[in-house]
């Protein structure tokens, strides 16, 4: 059995009083732990591999991998040389260093529908810049979105609506994953304006359960844009490198126009992508994007070696084989103890709900007594594993899960 945590948190406790002074609300965005059971460090001291820990000295088997950048787990040592190395030489010049080519010609070369790359910072860059090469190309300005889907923090795509206006969304049009009629009778909203289709690599919304795409939903979406001449974009900023390294759709014969990459490109340094078809080659020549930062060469070297290290090991085949022993023996403990979950998605990247929780009381009570063991999962979002974690880390998993499970079983 996993060793008792101290969840008193008295050193986070004391530092979120300090933030609360200097940072509006303590903290922002998706990292805030304010939403969250109490019982879930804001701050954290170090991570290595598969284990991060917090201020107050407590070590956890980490199942969010910073939110999905570290896809090879913390601090790899190989990664961390090459950025090492390169930051010797140079990071960030009046222009960026060689391996801006060097990468170009990487990416373009592992993934299956990218004839040209440029790259930014974060996610948000990616969709947004896929989002105006798009009009660029097509001269329109009606863009698809999938309800609830999430594209990043810029007005057009945040899911908190203050500050937004109207003006920011006007162009946009709503349907529902994976519901081809739902699509058509948004392409039919847009008539001879659609400029493209944006979707996620599966159905990833917060608070529910994940859905695969239908085939004939993603042909469906390439159909559109052939016979619209719009431009059909896959947002593969969570997913990319953890279905299938030459892309999430590789495996349904349904290539992207363009796609935008982030978090595990870089294994956790600041790096996004946007890859793309020949015919957009110009169009992306084109626009205006930049960013002060976004040629430093350190991301660039640790992208390159994390790319390499992803072609020379079947990274996607050791986090499914260890996300499909970690969802079997949940499933297994949860009926043993009778207490009704679902799990959803793709298993590298796992989601864990209760059933009659609407209220995340289950799930948040679930959450604490993991935290307590040394184990961080999250009670609504989708979890990432890594290259980092084992199958022995999965079985002291699997010993916090079963205390847990018997404790949801015994309070409700």
């Amino acid at each position: 059995m996993n060793k008792q945590h101290n969840t008193k948190l008295e050193n986070d406790l004391l530092l979120r009083k300090r933030a609360e002074a200097f940072i509006p609300g303590g903290m922002w965005g998706h990292m805030s732990v304010k939403k969250l059971p109490f019982g879930y460090p804001q701050f954290f001291s170090k991570a290595k591999d598969s284990r991060i820990w917090d201020l107050d000295g407590n070590c956890y088997i980490d199942f969010m991998c910073g939110y999905g950048p570290n896809i090879l787990g913390y601090n790899n040592a190989d990664v961390d040389q090459a950025v090492n190395e390169q930051r010797k030489k140079l990071d960030l010049g009046n222009g960026p260093s060689a391996l801006v080519v060097d990468l170009a010609e990487k990416i373009t070369t592992l993934v299956d529908s990218a004839d040209w790359a440029l790259f930014a910072k974060n996610g948000t860059d990616a969709t947004t810049t896929c989002l105006t090469i798009s009009r660029a190309a097509t001269g329109k300005k009606k863009i698809l979105v999938a309800k609830g889907s999430y594209h990043g923090s810029a007005p057009w795509c945040t899911p908190v609506a203050t500050g937004v206006v109207e003006e920011d969304i006007s162009n946009l049009i709503f349907f529902e994953y994976n519901d081809s009629a739902s699509l058509e009778d948004a392409e039919k909203k847009a008539g001879a304006d659609l400029a493209g289709i944006i979707l996620t690599a599966f159905r990833h919304d917060v608070r529910k359960d994940q859905e695969l795409p239908k085939k004939i939903f993603l042909q469906k979406a390439r159909e559109i844009c052939d016979k619209k001449n719009a431009v059909l974009i896959l947002d593969d900023v969570r997913a990319g490198f953890r279905l299938n390294r030459s892309g999430s759709w590789f495996d349904y014969g349904v290539k992207p126009d363009l796609t935008a990459f982030s978090k595990a490109i870089g294994n956790g340094y600041p790096l996004s992508a946007v890859v793309g078809v020949d015919k957009l080659k110009q169009a992306a020549s084109e626009i205006y994007v930049t960013g002060s930062f976004w040629c430093n060469a350190t991301s660039m070297a640790a992208s390159l070696k994390t790319l390499s290290i992803i072609e020379e090991i079947d990274v996607v085949a050791h986090i499914s084989y260890l996300g499909n022993k970690l969802r079997t023996g949940i499933d297994q403990i949860a009926n043993n103890f009778g207490v009704e979950i679902s799990q959803s998605g793709p298993s590298q990247m796992p989601l864990i709900l209760f059933e009659q929780d609407s209220d995340f009381s289950k799930g948040s009570k679930f959450v604490q007594y993991l935290l307590n063991k040394g184990v961080y999962f999250h009670p609504w979002h989708n979890m990432f594993l890594s290259l980092a974690h084992t199958a022995e880390d999965v079985d002291m998993t699997l010993d916090a899960v079963e205390y847990g499970m018997k404790k949801i079983s015994q309070e409700f």
